[in-house]
């Protein structure tokens, strides 16, 4: 049986099931709150892109900290935080659900940053991609039915979404706390004394370090997308006749899931840049977001249809730049620039639902997703390379 799959990492692959539970939940929850109390979705893109627009500032000093405090103590420490965040959510207002938005974001950061090195650091380099893509693949699972459970619980008022939302802080803090990480055999070099003080000064390898550069400019676009997609399908699907947020969440996530599984032998392992692959991915993306927008016209049909394929992309996307980065960043920085990139694609979300919202207001969610779908084009020619230069 491979390291990926032992029982000390499958614990800690049911812990991302429980923690990312809740959001599955409020990324239903929030915007039908919002369009309830009168938002626009400008506004409601505001308050759903605080989470990840916070959890990028944080991502980078959370490799930093993880490095030098271990995974486990920052994950356990981390958790309250994120307690907080979720029982604040049930007696507040639009604007608490702001502030617990910035918490989450702060907990995200540094939870799945402790998680995912503590997965790289305890793995081999040919078991490294099924490490991640079983992290994903776990923090996708909610998804398959919390977007239906959140209907539910939305029509089933505030008590319902009290006792959840107090239910999945108190089993994810009990997970947390009694999880175990095992040691890596492989560690960092050498942590700089002053790195914590110089942080800021590692924004800059997002431009000087080619290998980063790249990676992160795929993961920031396709993230937009994402965070379109997060953002606005509950209340694009009301203008569809047959369409249904819940469905497509859950077609979505469902596709991720079982994409990364039955994939997840098949993401590149090997630290070389796959050009034809990568292009492909992309490909995929800008097909389901055009399908997306098309739905207004066409009917359900494209609407359930772009979930798929957005699901595939989505499994297929993250892992493998993760993977990649695992072998061609510097190991005396490696934490720290992983956060960097991951923080792209908090950045990415967060902008789906920031930017793509006014755009929405002043034309329509069908517009929006076009957008997208040419985002996802001009990806697929940046993904060319023909000199093979990201080769190692």
């Amino acid at each position: 049986m491979s390291r990926a799959m032992s029982w000390p990492l499958l614990r800690l692959y049911l812990l991302v099931l429980l923690y990312f539970s809740a959001n599955s939940i409020l990324n239903v929850i929030i915007p039908l709150q919002g369009e309830a109390f009168g938002a626009a979705n400008t506004t409601v893109g505001l308050i759903m892109g605080a989470y990840l627009f916070t959890t990028m500032f944080f991502r980078p000093w959370a490799g930093h900290m993880i490095q030098k405090h271990g995974p486990l103590k920052v994950l356990r420490t981390i958790l309250i935080v994120n307690g907080v965040a979720l029982i604040l959510y049930t007696f507040t207002g639009l604007w608490g659900y702001f502030i617990a938005r910035m918490l989450q974001g702060v907990s995200t950061a540094f939870f799945s940053m402790a998680l995912q090195i503590g997965i790289i650091d305890s793995l081999p380099e040919e078991d490294r991609s099924q490490g991640i893509s079983l992290y994903s693949l776990f923090s996708y699972i909610p998804g398959i039915i919390g977007p239906i459970l959140a209907l539910g619980i939305w029509h089933g008022g505030k008590d319902s979404f009290t006792a959840v939302m107090i239910g999945i802080a108190v089993f994810t803090g009990v997970a947390g706390y009694s999880a175990k990480i095992e040691k890596g055999k492989e560690q960092p070099a050498e942590t700089n004394a002053n790195q914590g003080a110089n942080m800021f000064k590692f924004f800059g390898e997002l431009v000087k370090n080619p290998f980063l550069f790249k990676c992160s400019v795929f993961m920031l676009v396709a993230s937009i997308v994402f965070g379109a997609v997060t953002t606005f399908i509950p209340l694009y699907a009301k203008e569809l006749q047959g369409g249904n947020a819940g469905v497509f969440l859950m077609l979505q996530a469902a596709t991720v899931v079982f994409a990364r599984f039955t994939l997840r032998k098949k993401i590149p392992s090997d630290g070389k840049w796959h050009p034809i692959f990568i292009m492909g991915t992309m490909l995929i993306l800008a097909i389901a977001a055009q399908s997306v927008s098309f739905s207004i016209t066409g009917g359900a049909i494209f609407f359930y249809s772009g979930a798929v394929l957005m699901g595939i992309a989505q499994a297929i996307l993250y892992p493998t730049l993760t993977t990649y980065l695992s072998f061609v960043l510097p190991k005396v920085n490696r934490n720290i620039l992983l956060g960097l990139f991951i923080a792209m694609a908090d950045l990415g979300v967060s902008l789906g639902g920031v930017i793509m919202g006014p755009v929405a207001d002043f034309s329509s969610y069908s517009f929006m997703y076009m957008i997208c779908a040419l985002l996802g084009v001009t990806m697929i020619i940046f993904a060319y390379d023909r000199r093979n230069i990201f080769v190692r």
